[in-house]
């Protein structure tokens, strides 16, 4: 527990719901023990992944819904369910035995599966968003949205919104006469359409990308519900364990230059918070120290922050702890 007894925390409002804490674990809840373990915590907003369109291993997904979108003292909580919209998954049900991956230098099959995953993480290819076999998808009949909808979950965790900032993306764009920011925000647009005509609560809330904004404050506001912020101050390198050495604590370096230096990363997410947009932060760290630090920056700043490690494998080792 990392002890915050003398740090002011930030609350904010979701569905009437206050968050001040949440947490975020994506894999391995296959199991309804892992599942028990994660609903007997008392985190206000949960992010998951729904698990339903796994090739193996799928979720039970009903289970995981009727578990966790209550708190053991049955107060309600925010289930979100995590999804990628800018890279396409080839452990998932709608990749199709036809399809050939692409890889640094080639374009894939069909030919909006663009290249592979920057960061490292295996079997994951960024994708032309606006092309229209990728959204129906998401938008189609029984897509991915209606069905995330339909489970019960509060809304969507959008993963790789930063795709429109992805080099190969933004070629491809240029060539077919896109403007990468504005078909993002279209189809944040339509996912957000489609969740709230099932659900007229459904909540959107996109992952990095905080530079999107800019191209377009008013309407990007209108379309979102708050903003989730990976590694302010501490990363994880992609696809490793739990238990890595490189499962977090790493800072500097690349991840951490320009526009995307701590300082910036900050200011960035302030302009959200001065247009009435809740700002998360998931940071990665193994170290208690890291962990505290982190915690206290991110709440001075005015943000509601969650310390774990890169995998999101597990339950955080430095969960905040307020008395």
């Amino acid at each position: 527990m990392i002890n915050l007894d003398n740090v002011q925390k930030n609350t904010v409002i979701l569905n009437g719901i206050e968050v001040s804490t949440w947490m975020y674990q994506i894999q391995w809840l296959d199991e309804q023990s892992t599942i028990d373990e994660l609903d007997n915590t008392q985190y206000d907003m949960l992010v998951v992944e729904p698990g339903f369109n796994f090739t193996t291993d799928q979720y039970d997904v009903n289970y995981l819904v009727s578990s966790l979108k209550q708190k053991s003292n049955g107060d309600e909580r925010i289930l979100l369910a995590y999804i990628d919209i800018g890279q396409a998954e080839d452990y998932r049900t709608y990749w199709e035995s036809t399809w050939v991956a692409p890889t640094e230098t080639t374009i894939g099959s069909p030919d909006f599966l663009l290249t592979i995953d920057p960061d490292g993480w295996s079997g994951n290819y960024p994708v032309a968003y606006w092309n229209t076999e990728w959204q129906n998808i998401w938008l189609g009949t029984n897509g991915i949205i209606e069905q995330i909808a339909n489970l019960g979950f509060d809304g969507v965790y959008m993963d790789w919104v930063e795709a429109y900032d992805d080099d190969k993306v933004r070629e491809v764009a240029v060539t077919e006469s896109r403007n990468p920011e504005n078909e993002m925000m279209l189809f944040i647009e339509r996912i957000g359409d489609l969740g709230k005509s099932i659900n007229p609560d459904f909540l959107v809330v996109p992952q990095n990308a905080p530079y999107l904004l800019d191209a377009n404050p008013t309407f990007y506001t209108s379309l979102i519900d708050a903003l989730a912020t990976e590694d302010t101050w501490y990363y994880g390198e992609g696809d490793v364990a739990w238990n890595d050495s490189e499962a977090g604590d790493l800072f500097g370096g690349d991840r951490h230059a320009g526009d995307y230096s701590t300082a910036n990363r900050i200011a960035q997410s302030k302009e959200y918070l001065n247009l009435g947009i809740p700002v998360f932060t998931v940071d990665y760290c193994k170290s208690e120290s890291n962990a505290n630090k982190t915690y206290v920056k991110s709440y001075d700043n005015g943000f509601v922050p969650l310390v774990t490690r890169v995998s999101l494998t597990n339950i955080t080792e430095t969960p905040p702890s307020f008395h």
